[in-house]
């Protein structure tokens, strides 16, 4: 256990409990593991708004962060920055793609941390969102670069990936309920793994928390995976440790052994 120099937290069903918060149990974990020495990185799917209104303070001073499941990265201590994007030609293909099969689709995207959508829709029960995202006419929409797309509602199976897999990393989670559509090369492995280059680590040096299907790569590419009690059975499958659940303080439960 004493090999692991860097630890990569999830947030959504991992770090944080049910009601969106990180537990004073789990906050001195992964501070006392911060203060011996450890790199703390937040690896989530949310934008970098979200991830300032749920952690506290203390947490987001100290640590690296992955956005988007990777499509955006920042570390203030090596003063890495990076981002990628589905260029407007791909979002315009996706967009016409599905409204044409779904004309009631809940279609959003996140363009650097600002949220569009085609129309009203009050995301901020369903995706326990702050605010609503900017309505923008379809035009508009097909001609920007989207660091992620965001399919919910009416949506179902897989057509989407079939068709586009070779042009973006396609994940479907939260139970099969949101589809979330990346750049290509997009993924919180591959984020995971410009940071600790940056570090001056390899990738056998990470541990990683996770509970959803975009967490499954991080787990593989890890040196240690830990899949909390409430993960989803693949993830479970595959893990080097199951956890307890995200209500019961599971990634304290593992870091206090640190």
């Amino acid at each position: 256990m004493n090999n692991y120099r860097v630890i990569v937290l999830d947030l959504d069903g991992t770090l944080l409990n049910s009601n969106k918060e990180v537990s004073e149990r789990n906050l001195a974990a992964v501070m006392s593991c911060y203060r011996k020495g450890m790199k703390i990185v937040f690896a989530t799917a949310r934008p970098p708004r979200a991830v300032k209104r749920f952690l506290p303070d203390a947490l987001l001073e100290i640590a690296s962060f992955i956005y988007y499941n990777g499509a955006q990265a920042y570390c203030p201590h090596t003063n890495t920055a990076f981002h990628e994007s589905i260029p407007s030609e791909v979002t315009a293909e996706i967009t016409d793609y599905c409204l044409k099969r779904h004309p009631d689709l809940e279609l959003s995207m996140e363009v650097r941390d600002e949220w569009f959508s085609l129309r009203e829709h009050d995301y901020r029960v369903t995706m326990n969102a702050e605010a609503n995202p900017i309505v923008i006419p379809l035009d508009e929409f097909k001609q920007r670069d989207a660091t992620k797309i965001l399919l919910s509602g009416a949506f179902e199976g897989t057509p989407l990936y079939d068709s586009f897999r070779h042009l973006a990393h396609i994940l479907y989670t939260d139970n099969n309920r949101l589809v979330q559509v990346m750049p290509p090369n997009a993924s919180k492995e591959q984020a995971v793994l410009k940071l600790c280059r940056g570090y001056g680590f390899e990738m056998d040096s990470v541990m990683a928390f996770g509970d959803d299907h975009n967490d499954l790569g991080l787990a593989r590419a890890c040196g240690y995976s830990v899949a909390m009690g409430n993960a989803i059975d693949e993830l479970k499958a595959i893990a080097d440790e199951v956890t307890a659940s995200n209500d019961e303080d599971g990634v304290a439960a593992v870091l206090e052994r640190l």
